[in-house]
């Protein structure tokens, strides 16, 4: 079995990581090759993993020189199933579908509707597009059960969705610099402190605003937690306002875009996640592999992992007051965080390895083959 993979390449986050876990596993099973379309750090990345992949540069998103060079690739390596990811992956699919006659799936990693919210242009241009582009597809996977039932409301025919969840590499080694240096990387006195962080791009669908809501209320009463914010975005501006007009940028840190994800999760206590949407983030799987418990919105395929008292907890969307309260109890109760992040590396142990996730795909992939047939 040979299957292509396409993905734009300037992918960071989750994608990337998905991609990279899944392809180290994939190539055990099966003849597996990415081909990207932007060469920046993920192809990179991906190189020093050990993963099959070339770039087909495109000079711009509407450059579609790449759908020849393409489709002679996959008829001279003779592929057996095309599978995409992202829309920029999707939009180049709708074009080669017609000239390689060969099944075609892809993974919907988030809700494409909420992909571009923060850029007017995009939203306006890209987001119809990618829609048009996901209609011609043989078969879908989605991360999560929610995403599969949000595709089928969408109109897409459910037997044509498969569900696979997130895994992660549990076997390659982790590397991360000590919590001392990396606090004294961005001048932070952690010392005595519980450090709560969140790891995500600043844009309206990951709703820092929550965050920072609860961080305010934390602070009201004590003054032995910091909180971290990782990742840039669109909504940055407005949130370091927010921030300040509340008067608690003393404890709260802004570390702009972090390349070590492990050194960050390696130096904080506690793990938060506020999106409004989210399918099933690499985020939390990330801090399991170092025992960092997770406070959550209860939104895509979360609660497949956390269980509430287990290995963290889950509120609604929006909800700063329960985030807040959840806190205040793990700082009068330190032991719960060490223990509730040992229990959660065990339940990601247990069922989302990236190893299960390949195995899955191949499952997905020997079905279509044989359904062709």
């Amino acid at each position: 079995m040979k299957v292509l993979h396409l993905i734009s390449g300037g992918d960071t986050g989750g994608a990337k990581t998905h991609i990279i876990s899944l392809m180290r596993q994939l190539n055990k099973l099966i003849d597996a090759k990415v081909i990207c379309f932007i060469k920046d750090t993920f192809f990179i990345e991906a190189v020093e993993a050990g993963i099959n992949i070339e770039v087909f540069q495109q000079k711009n998103r509407t450059d579609m020189s790449v759908i020849s060079r393409l489709e002679k690739e996959i008829k001279k390596e003779g592929y057996d199933i095309i599978h995409c990811h992202g829309a920029r992956a999707n939009f180049i699919a709708m074009f080669l579908k017609h000239r390689i006659k060969k099944p075609m799936i892809t993974t919907i990693h988030s809700d494409y509707k909420l992909d571009f919210k923060d850029n007017f242009y995009k939203k306006i241009v890209y987001t119809p597009m990618n829609s048009i582009a996901l209609k011609n597809f043989d078969y879908y996977i989605a991360i999560s059960e929610t995403f599969k039932q949000m595709l089928v409301k969408r109109g897409f025919s459910e037997e044509k969705i498969f569900t696979v969840y997130n895994g992660i590499d549990l076997e390659s080694k982790i590397e991360y610099i000590s919590k001392e240096d990396f606090l004294n990387r961005y001048n932070i006195p952690g010392e005595d402190k519980i450090i709560v962080g969140i790891i995500a791009r600043i844009d309206l669908v990951k709703d820092h605003e929550t965050f920072i809501k609860a961080a305010y209320k934390v602070l009201q009463k004590r003054k032995d937690i910091i909180f971290l914010i990782a990742g840039t975005g669109n909504d940055e501006k407005r949130i370091k306002s927010l921030v300040n007009e509340m008067g608690i940028s003393d404890y709260i840190y802004f570390l702009g875009f972090v390349d070590d994800q492990y050194s960050f999760f390696n130096a904080i206590d506690i793990n938060v996640l506020t999106s409004i949407s989210e399918s099933f983030p690499y985020v939390i799987l990330e801090g399991a592999r170092l025992k960092k418990m997770t406070i959550s919105t209860d939104v895509g395929g979360i609660n497949r992992l956390i269980r509430d008292g287990y290995n963290g907890w889950l509120i609604k969307v929006g909800d700063s007051e329960a985030l807040a309260e959840k806190l205040d109890y793990l700082m009068e109760n330190k032991e719960m965080i060490k223990t509730m992040g040992e229990n959660l590396l065990n339940s990601v142990k247990q069922n989302f390895s990236s190893r299960k996730m390949a195995e899955e795909h191949c499952k997905i992939y020997d079905y279509i083959i044989q359904h062709r047939r």
